[in-house]
């Protein structure tokens, strides 16, 4: 007999929302990795709002809701909105009932800028470097720098001379989306800026190819396990990647390698692994979001960067905990 299609309305259920969720999903481990996390950047959190007035959100399910964009690639805070609307995976893990209201998205945005402020990408990240020292997932030798670019929320048609006298007008006149021919126009960073995001510049990756309009992200890894301990980023320029790598070098301790160290075997096997630095580009522009930033200012790509590679950093540690390999 045929089933009918008929649509209800309403739902009653006595099933508790942990009970829908599989005992080994992979967002399990991943909850039970930051909840030590989380309580740890407690005092931090309690430094950055006000004892009175009305309760904002809360800072660690902000944080959860953060983690589960970069892992699930939700371009948008309005998106991730919808998603915690109807998603009870997502609920579960950022700690809301099926019945809770969800956030407004603007009210959303305004509260991670507590976040940006405290410095609290850099504190989780550092937590969860603890977390991975804690496991022997964490060395203190061999360390790889790295770059790559990234396209900032910003089109070739912001880029304008930094004198207004010197702008070109519009083609047809149309101020929402107007035509600019700046064909065999001389354009450069000391000239010219984005007036959508005057922190980013023009850079390109080699000779011969487009450039773009962006920021420079750079990474310091440990050689052994592939884990990102350290970012920067900041407007590309001719001396940025010297001095992103003088910059991070500067904030880990490093050893001193001498012709006795790479004449040893770990010394070349150190150096085959400084290629892991391109898997986490890789998962951070495809997975994370990095690709095309959604953000504005060097502060606000600068905290993204460094929560994305912390979150990388989870999924690896996550995954190596689940399933240890012999040393």
């Amino acid at each position: 007999m045929r089933g009918a299609d008929q649509p209800q309305a309403t739902m009653f259920s006595d099933m508790s929302i942990e009970d829908r969720i599989l005992a080994d999903h992979p967002l399990r481990a991943m909850h039970a990795l930051i909840q030590p996390i989380l309580r740890a950047l407690s005092p931090r959190f309690a430094d950055r709002y006000s004892a009175m007035g009305r309760p904002s959100i809360p800072p660690e399910r902000l944080l959860r809701a953060l983690l589960l964009q970069a892992l699930y690639t939700i371009r948008s805070e309005r998106q991730l909105m919808e998603q915690l609307d109807y998603n009870l995976l997502f609920r579960w893990f950022v700690g809301l009932n099926p019945d809770d209201p969800i956030w407004v998205p603007t009210v959303f945005s305004k509260n991670r800028e507590r976040l940006i402020d405290g410095g609290i990408a850099d504190a989780f990240l550092q937590e969860v470097l603890q977390i991975a020292e804690s496991h022997g997932l964490l060395s203190h030798e061999h360390f790889t720098v790295d770059g790559t670019l990234l396209d900032a929320w910003a089109s070739q048609k912001s880029v304008q001379p930094k004198d207004p006298a010197a702008r070109i007008p519009s083609d047809d006149g149309d101020p929402k989306n107007p035509t600019v021919n700046f064909r065999r126009q001389r354009r450069t960073n000391e000239t010219h800026e984005s007036t959508t995001d005057p922190d980013a510049r023009l850079a390109r990756k080699s000779s011969g190819t487009a450039s773009i309009v962006g920021y420079l992200g750079s990474v310091l890894m440990d050689n052994r396990h592939g884990r990102i301990v350290a970012t920067d980023v900041r407007a590309p320029g001719y001396d940025s990647e010297r001095d992103a790598a003088q910059n991070l070098h500067a904030r880990k301790p490093r050893s001193a390698i001498d012709d006795r160290t790479m004449r040893h075997d770990g010394y070349a096997i150190s150096q085959q692994q400084r290629k892991l630095v391109e898997e986490s580009f890789g998962w951070g522009k495809v997975v994370g979001g990095l690709r095309k930033r959604h953000h504005r200012s060097q502060r606000r790509v600068d905290f993204v960067f460094r929560f994305v590679h912390a979150a990388y950093n989870l999924v690896r540690i996550r995954t190596r905990i689940r399933r240890p390999t012999a040393a």
